[in-house]
């Protein structure tokens, strides 16, 4: 029971990673407010966990008083946050061209929304740390692709492509994520960043046999494999890990 009696925060807690997050950190102890975009894509797990458990909230990372709505949301129903999980994945309609045909405005776009969103939020949970004086674990969620160049030949015979803002913006977050570290030194506030490898979701066949000959064993993961490292850095156990990256790959990048 890693997370006995804390409150966690999960941000995008409806998308394919962020429920099995937000069913971990509950089987770990712990309670959630399961933030997203798009409260529906939360209520199964209210249904299946129980409200005692599960608290939904919609989160906007780009705007701040939507960010602001849930803390004090969360003090409204007597919860103290002790941890959140970013999973959120802001993007405009034009994501996912193939580099040579971003746009200028589409790229900057997609950095604003993603990356500005990522440093909004942690922003705002530092400030929230340091005006309550208390303990306070982000995980950010980053990628191998921001951490290595893309393996483009595992995208080789398939219609996919690696965003080149999707790399541009895991690669600054890191970094970002060791700033804030070192900004808040001598506050209760710490981030630390998760990089998965590729995550199961439908992908073609194809590109699911070129990745798995460059991983170790088990080549795309699923959810449940990335859950271990966030409980972790969540935990008590991680108190003085501060500004690190895990990477939970099954040896992809190396």
């Amino acid at each position: 029971m890693l997370l006995k009696d804390k409150v966690i925060l999960v941000v995008g807690a409806g998308g394919l990673l962020g429920r099995e997050i937000v069913r971990s950190v509950v089987q770990e102890g712990g309670r959630v407010i399961a933030a997203d975009m798009n409260t529906e894509l939360v209520a199964p797990l209210v249904d299946d966990l129980g409200q005692d458990q599960v608290l939904p909230c919609q989160i906007d990372i780009t705007d701040k008083k939507s960010i602001d709505h849930v803390f004090a949301f969360a003090d409204k129903s007597g919860l103290q946050v002790s941890g959140a999980v970013n999973t959120a994945y802001p993007r405009n309609k034009n994501y996912g061209r193939k580099a040579l045909e971003v746009t200028y405005e589409d790229f900057c776009e997609n950095v604003s929304l993603h990356l500005g969103g990522y440093f909004l939020f942690m922003q705002q949970a530092a400030l929230f740390s340091q005006k309550n004086n208390v303990e306070f674990s982000l995980v950010n969620l980053s990628s191998i692709y921001g951490v290595i160049p893309p393996k483009f030949k595992v995208y080789g015979d398939t219609d996919m492509t690696m965003p080149v803002e999707y790399a541009a913006i895991k690669s600054a977050l890191l970094h970002m994520n060791k700033y804030f570290s070192s900004l808040m030194k001598g506050s209760r506030f710490r981030v630390n960043s998760v990089s998965p490898g590729g995550i199961n979701n439908n992908q073609q066949l194809k590109f699911i046999n070129n990745y798995k000959a460059e991983s170790r064993i088990k080549g795309m993961l699923d959810p449940s494999d990335i859950v271990g490292a966030l409980n972790f850095l969540l935990s008590d156990g991680s108190k003085y890990v501060c500004g690190q990256n895990i990477i939970v790959d099954d040896s992809f990048s190396i």
